[in-house]
Order: structure tokens, then sequence, then C-alpha cells
């Protein structure tokens, strides 16, 4: 009989996203170009012009620098750190993973605040950790009691504890108070902000000194994480680039466990060039902002509750998420289908260019009529 692999391994199930399922649409005889997609959270105005040209020049014969040193030292300007306060990873999942694989042991306490991102969940899970959930209610638009929360942090004492903000799928932002509330409690274990959806946010905070004195109310210096995606903002899926600001010795710890040439060369070059040509991104904010206005405001006037979200997506109660994506797949548009979330009432939507985004109400509007 083959060797088995650990129970941790056996009781994993894959991970739900969203983007394209490329067997599901083959099925169906689509391609991805053939489908408009509001299920993946990414700009979708594109990379800039500067990262397209940057891209056909990537010498592919060579290595990529393993400490992307480039990079983190560019990344450290932007946010006034050093460069060893700085790793970027293979998008912030790897990083996830990462401190998993760090600092949890079997058995170890994690509290993650949901509803949220699956694979926090699943990266603990992969350690043996005992996953410890605090699920904001739906009746109070998820808003957390922080709290509670940090109550029961004190009182479980995690090694990680892991907060999106504005958070997944939901889009609420919580305030500098609130998180600097959530790190004090933490104590000696990590908080892990993942900041991914942050460049959508009206006017956000500046987070980074948490990182430095790690707020200061926290009684151990360094317990905060935050991770940054340079997928979403700058349109980087197909390249998968994100990284994480944190104290030198945390950085130390995730670089032992990172496989190396982890961020390839294409990604650290786009990378780099993304951050030299900011301009492409404050030009493209202001539309996804109108945008999601105006979805808000349309999928309202439909009658379906809408969530208050700081980020570039909205989460939507439609009774049924799986029937209406597939539905609106069928019309070559695709939602994210909020089940893996545990909330099958719902759906995801990100806010597109205004013309996809039309398409995707008047579509609505046939269906709708259709049921009447």
């Amino acid at each position: 009989m083959p060797v088995r692999p650990r129970p941790e391994v056996e009781k994993l199930t894959p991970a739900v996203h969203g983007g394209p399922d490329y067997a599901e649409l083959a099925a169906l005889g689509l391609s991805p170009d053939e489908v408009i997609d509001f299920s993946a959270n990414a700009n979708p105005y594109g990379p800039s012009p500067r990262v397209r040209a940057v891209l056909a020049g990537v010498p592919l014969d060579r290595y990529p620098d393993a400490q992307a040193l480039a990079l983190r030292e560019r990344l450290a300007q932007v946010h006034r750190l050093t460069p060893d306060h700085v790793i970027v990873g293979n998008g912030t999942t790897e990083l996830i993973w990462l401190l998993g694989m760090a600092y949890l042991q079997r058995g170890d306490p994690v509290v993650i605040i949901g509803p949220t991102f699956g694979e926090y969940c699943a990266a603990a899970g992969l350690m043996g950790a005992r996953v410890i959930e605090y699920r904001a209610p739906a009746a109070a638009d998820f808003q957390p009691d922080v709290n509670a929360i940090a109550a029961r942090i004190q009182q479980q004492q995690p090694r990680l504890t892991f907060l999106c903000n504005p958070n997944n799928p939901t889009g609420l932002y919580l305030a500098r108070e609130a998180v600097e509330t959530l790190a004090a409690a933490c104590g000696e274990g990590l908080l892990v902000v993942d900041e991914a959806y942050r460049a959508f946010v009206a006017g956000p905070w500046p987070s980074e000194p948490l990182v430095k004195r790690g707020p200061g109310l926290s009684p151990v210096e360094g317990n905060v994480v935050l991770l940054r995606s340079m997928t979403k903002n700058h349109a980087l899926a197909g390249l998968r680039l994100g990284y994480a600001l944190a104290s030198p010795e945390v950085v130390a710890t995730l670089r032992k466990v990172q496989p190396s040439w982890s961020v390839n060369a294409a990604a650290q070059a786009a990378g780099l060039a993304a951050l030299s040509e900011e301009d492409h991104l404050r030009e493209t904010l202001p539309r996804i902002a109108e945008a999601k206005a105006y979805l808000a405001e349309e999928l309202t006037g439909l009658g379906l509750r809408v969530v208050p979200s700081a980020a570039n997506f909205l989460l939507v109660e439609v009774g049924d998420g799986r029937a209406l994506r597939r539905k609106l797949l069928s019309h070559g548009l695709m939602v994210r289908d909020c089940t893996s979330f545990g909330l099958p009432e719902y759906v995801r939507i990100a806010a597109r260019r205004m013309e996809e985004c039309r398409r995707l109400i008047e579509t609505l509007h046939q269906l709708v009529r259709r049921e009447a």
C-alpha cells in the first residue's frame, strides 16, 4: 500500500476562489475571453503600459534574484521602512501559508475573523492548528464586535490571528483604533492584517506604524504583519505578486521557509515597473469607485440587499447565490457564489468598467422580468 499523507493533508479541501474555472468554461463551450469576470476583484483596466513594455524584455534564460532585493528596496522606500521589513511572495496566499508553516504546530490556537478569505483556515489546517472563528453577524452588516473578539483573543492566546481589512467578501474596513485594540490583545501572538484591497479604500489610514512599533499598545513589539497585494490594484493576477511588511525578525523567519526563486523574474520586473508608474493606478481608481457606486444603486433598485463596502466589490444578498451565478454564466457574465464563505444566499460582484457593469445590470433586469 502506498505511503499515506499526513492526516492534516487528507482533511484539506481545495480552496474556492474567484476567477474562471477553465474546466467549467470548456464544458459549457466558452472561452475565458467570452466571459466578463465580476468574480475576481482585480483592477479591470489591466496592467499599466509600462508594465506591459517591461515584460517584453525580461530575460527568461536567467534565474531571478532569490531575494528580490531591488523590489524589496523600492517597497521599503514607498512604505518608509527598511528592506529587512519586507518579504515578497508569489501572491499574498504564499505568505499566508509561510506564516502557518513558520509559526504553527498541531493543536496551536488560531483566531480567524470571518466570514473571510478561505486560505487562512486552509493554511492553519495543514499544520493541524485549532481554528477558532469569530463570525460577524449579517444583521449588523457583518460589523464585528471588536471588544468581544479582543477578549476572546486574550482568553485563547492564539499564535496567529487573521484579520482581512478591508474584508473579503464583505468589504468592511476597520478603523485604526479597532486594529490597535486587536493587536494589543494578541500579546505574544502575531496579528496578521491582510490589506489586499487597501488600495481601493477612499482615504485609508496609514498602517505601516503598526509594523515599526507594533503598535505601542502591545507588550511585544513587532507583533503585526501587514499583507499587501499587487495582484489586485496593479492587475497582475497572471503573474502572482504580493508582499508582507513585518518586523525584521518575522521577515527573517518567513524567508527560512520560503522556497528559493519563489517570485519569478517577470513578476519582480512588473512590480518595479508598476511602482514607477503610479499614475495608471491613480487614474483608474476613481473610475472603479464610480462603477461600484453605479452597481450599488442599480442593485438596490432591483430590490436586492447590498452590504456597504469600502473595497472594490459588493456583497449582495440574492436568495440563491449558486443559481444566480449559473444563470449569469449562461449569459457570459461571472459573479462569485459565496457558498464557500458560508454565505449561500449571497454573491460577490467586483466593480468593472462602466460598460461592463451596465451589461450586468441589463441582464439582471431581463432575468427579473422572465421570473416575474
